[in-house]
């Protein structure tokens, strides 16, 4: 595609230049820039892409140069926008507002702005969205706010007198279960098993071992006719002390052992 011819002349590359650097504006400095860069010989894709701007748009600014000068190349600003409502309509809005709606006429005890918006349509003929009411009320200094409404027909001496025959019934507090034992660490205890509880046997406040019970002495061949090994296991079968008492002399001893039991020699 053939880029436009910048016809005017009364510029130069170098004018252009310096009429870039003193705009204020940084946008349209840039479009300065790229047709310096044009009429100094640069390609028209690398003169656009170095202003940050396409071939496009750089023809489009051509053409405006060419039409209207350097003043061309400035963003045009468009006009601030009339409000459709006058001052005297927002002063009517604003008493409609403080005056609450008409429960006969709006069929509303309370205004909305979509109600607002059947209202301006009906009295101005003016069509006007419901984000526009919104801000118009916020121009006029009024927030959306919340409200329990207050029906028409509400009778205050009946709510009051009913307020004071009426029976204020206590509520019952269900009891508040204990909370449960921590440890230090700040843990929850667990509920220990049954393998793991300790024997009875077992512990500070345990019962003494029993004291082994011994044998009677007789005279006869009773007690000297009781081997070494079942005395031993009656021993261990009456108390678990028995076990760690030291063992009885071996038979090579020179003493019975009805003698070490303590029988009289």
């Amino acid at each position: 595609m053939a880029g436009i011819e910048i016809t005017r002349d009364d510029l130069t590359a170098a004018e252009l230049r310096a009429a870039a650097g003193k705009c204020r504006d940084a946008k349209a400095a840039r479009r300065v820039l790229a047709l310096a860069l044009v009429l100094e010989g640069v390609d028209r894709s690398r003169a656009a892409e170095t202003c940050g701007m396409d071939r496009q748009t750089l023809r489009d600014w051509v053409h405006r140069y060419n039409a209207e000068g350097l003043a061309g190349l400035s963003d045009r600003w468009k006009g601030v926008r009339v409000p459709r409502l006058a001052a005297a309509q927002m002063a009517q809005l604003a008493a409609w507002v403080e005056a609450g709606p008409d429960l006969a006429r709006d069929g509303v005890v309370r205004w909305r702005r979509q109600d607002l918006q059947r209202r301006i349509a009906t009295d101005f003929g003016i069509e006007v969205h419901e984000r526009t009411v919104g801000k118009y009320l916020a121009t006029l200094g009024y927030r959306r706010l919340s409200v329990c409404p207050q029906h028409p027909r509400t009778d205050p001496d009946a709510q009051a007198a009913f307020k004071k025959t009426s029976r204020r019934q206590k509520r019952r507090r269900s009891p508040r279960p204990r909370a449960a034992s921590r440890s230090n660490s700040g843990f929850k205890m667990k509920q220990g098993s049954a393998s793991k509880e300790p024997s009875p046997a077992s512990g500070p406040g345990a019962a003494p071992d029993p004291v082994p019970r011994a044998i009677p002495a007789t005279n006869g061949p009773t007690e000297t006719s009781l081997s070494g090994s079942s005395i031993r296991s009656n021993a261990s079968a009456a108390s678990p002390c028995a076990a760690r008492r030291p063992s009885p002399p071996s038979p090579a001893s020179s003493r019975s052992h009805a003698q070490w039991r303590g029988s009289p020699k």
